[in-house]
């Protein structure tokens, strides 16, 4: 396993993430797909086992169950000082005032309550999950600073907005000599690009490193179009939501994907992958896994150097994309999302 550091920051981490949506309790949130823990601790063994040391999840995840999964399996399994644990914050978590989005008081509550669940005095990477409109970047900012300060978080980083928000919101951070993001976590794989026109090439420019979400294409780069759909793709509202629009466009992307992996002879996600790692703004694509071969794909992918001419057949097919995965500015209001979750007392 190879290891880099997160963006201009000190802190090394594996040149995969292993992303935690998947683990949790079904019952308990909006992912009927996901693994309970009996399920999921063989996952974070074979993680482990390869090297890898970065583990990403949020306080959204299965109604917070993700968080105890992930907190129970690797202080049974690993030594805290050789991993990186990373968590979110924004999406409600009942419905009340103040129970979600980026205001100093939620943050505050979100961050102790993860802790608990994780069962952890601090997370390594404390990460927004959107931006908040409702919320005035200072306050998210000085919050954000203090949870470091006061030892609960050792970096920060922020997750699918507009670019400009971002630079905003790091100007602000700069000007108060507060801490800044050390990350960002966009959406982005071979069907979704369009952050390869302003958020990528910033947070190159700035040194902040790049853990991309979905590297997959929540499962449409590693299945043919014409197959049947998944327990999850039939379930996840969010993909539809997402990659419906334009399915008839993507179907191209996917079959330059098949063709070069029949053409290798390896999986299909080890090209999207491995297309991935090309990118130089880079740093450690966020793979989930609910089947052994899906982790043992993602670590293979880091043997696979794909040649110019197979880069531009992924690439050639692309069409421009609508803008998804953030949350739209929709009023002076914070954003109304309709989701299920289980606050733990």
């Amino acid at each position: 396993m190879d290891y880099i550091n997160l963006g201009r920051s000190g802190l090394r981490v594996s040149r995969l993430c292993l992303g935690c949506m998947s683990y949790g309790e079904p019952e308990r949130g909006l992912q009927p797909w996901s693994l309970g823990e009996a399920e999921s601790r063989p996952f974070f063994r074979q993680a482990l086992e390869a090297g890898i040391n970065f583990f990403d999840t949020a306080n959204v995840y299965s109604g917070g169950s993700s968080e105890e999964i992930v907190g129970r399996a690797l202080r049974d399994m690993a030594r805290r000082d050789e991993i990186v644990i990373a968590t979110k914050a924004f999406f409600p978590w009942e419905n009340a005032p103040n129970a979600g989005f980026l205001s100093r008081k939620a943050l505050m509550q979100a961050i102790d309550d993860s802790l608990t669940r994780l069962g952890l005095d601090y997370v390594d990477l404390y990460q927004i999950h959107r931006f908040d409109h409702g919320t005035p970047v200072e306050e998210t900012m000085e919050a954000l600073h203090d949870i470091v300060k006061a030892g609960k978080a050792r970096y920060i980083g922020a997750s699918s907005m507009e670019a400009w928000r971002f630079a905003k919101m790091q100007h602000v951070a700069e000007r108060h000599g507060w801490t800044r993001f050390v990350s960002m976590q966009p959406q982005y794989n071979l069907l979704y690009r369009e952050e390869e026109r302003e958020m990528l090439p910033q947070c190159l420019d700035q040194g902040v490193g790049v853990i991309p979400w979905s590297p997959m294409a929540r499962g449409r780069l590693t299945r043919d179009w014409k197959a049947g759909e998944t327990t999850r793709s039939q379930n996840d509202a969010f993909a539809q939501q997402m990659y419906h629009d334009t399915e008839q466009q993507d179907h191209a992307v996917v079959d330059a994907v098949s063709r070069i992996a029949h053409e290798r002879g390896i999986a299909r996600s080890q090209v999207a992958l491995a297309w991935l790692l090309t990118k130089l703004a880079i740093t450690a694509p966020i793979v989930g896994a609910t089947k052994t071969h899906h982790l043992a794909d993602a670590i293979g992918a880091l043997d696979v150097t794909l040649s110019a001419d197979e880069i531009a057949t992924l690439e050639a097919p692309y069409v421009p994309h609508p803008v998804n995965g953030i949350v739209p500015p929709l009023s002076k209001e914070p954003p109304k999302l309709t989701l299920s979750f289980e606050k733990n007392d």
